[in-house]
């Protein structure tokens, strides 16, 4: 059976990939807000000099974190299995990144309604808080993906998650998560010296680089122990890739020896460009931050994070989310997707929608490109 000329195996590879655009977007995007709400302690002394870097990002991240919401519903739709395990199992680390998220448009609105220098510094901390909890969280899932979580589902599906939030926190998963800060970081640190100039820009530039080189070594460093120190998961029957929706009606297991994520690198060598991409794309932002292009900087960190996320994504396919307690119901690409029909509606809203988005977007940052200053704030009653 097909639909729209597409069997259910190429809509499933299409979703896979849609998802990891999606995640791509949403790190590129709203990953430069999480960066500069990370960076204004270090990098804005006065108070003019925070209300600079606040606007620099003010008036956009409401629209960047639709990628977000984009990227959780195309899991709930797609990949229903996926969503129900991650945000059962997660549940905990989940709120915590949600209450980052949240604090950050409160301290937004709230941060400019009164003169009080404590007021004001609690919600700068606030923006603080609201940018590097995200960031580290998601770093710390994304590690929590390549060792293995531990769930399993009994005979009638239902699922049980046997782990804690304490287990999340793993000496990986955290090297993942510092990884995924020093990313943000370096690319918030670009998007500061594009839109600023002054002290602002100059610190943003000393911090931005470092930041770089850390996700330059920290993601080397990953990628060492992927190899040498992760034995990864594999099928070990038949690969049904056009299946029904049972993650049951296969077997996986543990791999024995070290290295096992290295295999689709062996069998797709094209794929060692993005972990290159990840890592020149670093050094290259740290180079332009330094020499302070802005522009060229911001292109290159998000370079670095486009391939940072699709190395983790072509390492593991085709698993979704590994089992570490009972490898046989780890999710993969063919067994926790939604129906065929399902898939393909989801393709043509998308086909229809995701455009519009994409050029409701850039409509957007060409009305605010620029330099954002202070004059301009005081004469701008939106400003925050």
């Amino acid at each position: 059976m097909e639909f729209i000329g597409l069997d259910y195996t190429t809509l499933r590879v299409i979703w896979w990939l849609l998802l990891g655009i999606l995640l791509i977007a949403w790190a590129v995007m709203d990953g430069f807000d999480l960066g500069v709400g990370t960076l204004l302690p270090f990098v804005a002394k006065t108070d003019d000099e925070r209300r600079l870097v606040i606007n620099t990002v003010g008036p956009v991240w409401e629209g960047n974190q639709v990628w977000l919401v984009l990227g959780g519903g195309a899991i709930f739709a797609a990949w229903p299995p996926l969503y129900a395990v991650s945000f059962s199992g997660f549940y905990l680390a989940v709120f915590l990144m949600l209450f980052g998220l949240i604090l950050r448009p409160v301290a937004f609105k709230y941060r400019s309604k009164m003169p009080s220098k404590r007021w004001r510094g609690n919600w700068d901390r606030a923006l603080f808080v609201g940018g590097l909890l995200p960031a580290l969280i998601a770093g710390v899932a994304v590690g929590n993906v390549l060792v293995g979580v531990p769930f399993h589902f009994d005979d009638s599906m239902r699922i049980f998650y046997t782990g804690t939030l304490i287990g999340l926190l793993n000496p990986f998963a955290l090297l993942a998560g510092l990884v995924s800060v020093a990313m943000v970081v370096a690319h918030g640190a670009a998007m500061l010296v594009l839109k600023t100039d002054g002290p602002v820009a100059e610190r943003s530039a000393r911090y931005g680089s470092v930041a770089a080189v850390l996700t330059f070594v920290l993601f080397a460093l990953a990628g060492v122990w992927v190899a040498f120190g992760l034995p990864g998961y594999q099928i070990t029957s038949q690969v049904v890739t056009d299946g029904p929706t049972n993650p049951l009606l296969k077997t996986a297991e543990l791999g024995s020896l070290a290295g096992g994520w290295m295999r689709n690198y062996s069998s797709m060598p094209a794929t060692v460009l993005f972990p290159i991409l990840g890592l020149i794309g670093a050094l290259a932002s740290a180079v332009l931050l330094r020499a302070r292009r802005g522009g060229l900087a911001f292109i290159a960190s998000g370079a670095s994070i486009a391939g940072i996320i699709l190395t983790v994504g072509f390492a593991i396919f085709p698993f979704l989310l590994p089992s570490s307690s009972q490898p046989g119901s780890s999710l993969t690409v063919w067994d926790s997707s939604s129906s065929h029909l399902t898939l393909g509606i989801m393709l043509i809203a998308t086909a229809i929608f995701l455009p519009i988005i994409i050029a409701y977007t850039s409509w957007v940052y060409r009305v605010m490109k620029g330099k954002t200053t202070t004059e301009e704030m005081g004469d701008n009653p939106n400003a925050y």
